[in-house]
């Protein structure tokens, strides 16, 4: 079963096509505001730690290791994977990450994983 997952820019307009839209990234978007972000649910604990994400730094030759240490990261946030799970159970669902980095990024490696696991 594939999920229905988009990946946005938490800077574009929030549009009803986004269903649940849900921040994964574990600092608040700067210069965001609550409104305008227009969020189902921030869901900080399923982020990348604060050391993997630092030493990611959206460089693309680490975008591999990158995502394999998330990955194992992943296997122990159960409680923020069934979240989310949920949600996807009842439709699309809009990973928002605020990043300038469109193609390596977390919420980028999170769909993939979640796609994969499905």
């Amino acid at each position: 079963m594939a999920f229905n997952i988009v990946v946005k820019r938490i800077y574009e307009p929030a549009q009803a096509s986004d269903g649940q839209r849900v921040l994964v990234d574990r600092v608040w978007p700067r210069g965001m505001t609550k409104e305008k972000a227009a969020l189902t649910l921030w869901l900080k604990d399923i982020a990348p730690s604060d050391a993997l994400r630092k030493w990611f730094d959206h460089q693309p030759e680490r975008w591999e290791e990158f995502q394999r240490r998330y990955e194992s990261e992943l296997a122990d946030r159960q409680e923020p994977l069934r979240e989310l799970a949920s949600l996807l159970e009842h439709g699309r669902v809009t990973l928002l990450y605020g990043a300038h980095e469109e193609r390596y990024n977390n919420a980028v490696a999170l769909a993939d994983y979640l796609q994969e696991k499905a």
